[in-house]
């Protein structure tokens, strides 16, 4: 069996759908669908009994919803910081707990007002991300471009 750690993951293994294999870099692991595994793993964490942990509710967050934390919050009521929190501490309190996994359950099922909300809200998290860059070209002066501001430049 091979143990899933993506993210900090401690309770999954794989029983199959992995092919261990040397590398010029020592062991390595390929996986058969990496997406249909990612599906799998978030629905697994979704209906397993007994409260998610941190690590948990962080991987349904980016993996399974594609989520800031900002964003999580927008859809829960509550600030980035209580996200973070639960996520740094473990402890979410009852009803967070049974709403992510609802949320995410009805995302993963294709219901469509709970798709909307998540994509709506992750794209305007995209949108607030961008930077403008201006650029001076010899023909047109100044012409201004988005980008998405993943990293700062120097």
């Amino acid at each position: 069996m091979y143990r899933w750690d993506d993210m900090g993951l401690k309770n999954i293994w794989l029983a199959n759908g992995y092919r261990l294999h040397d590398t010029p870099y020592g062991k390595g692991v390929s996986f058969e669908d990496v997406d249909g595994l990612t599906r799998a793993v978030c629905l697994a964490l979704a209906r397993k009994p007994g409260k998610l942990t941190g690590t948990e509710l962080r991987y349904l967050r980016q993996v399974g919803l594609g989520m800031s934390q900002p964003s999580l919050g927008k859809v829960l009521g509550v600030d980035a910081q209580s996200v973070a929190r639960w996520e740094k501490s473990g402890k979410l309190p009852k009803w967070a707990n049974r709403m992510v996994r609802l949320v995410y359950e009805a995302h993963a099922d294709g219901n469509t007002a709970i798709r909307r909300v998540v994509e709506r809200i992750n794209d305007v998290d995209r949108l607030v991300n961008q930077r403008i860059v201006l650029e001076q070209t010899p023909r047109r002066g100044w012409q201004p471009r988005t980008e998405a501001a993943l990293a700062e430049v120097a």
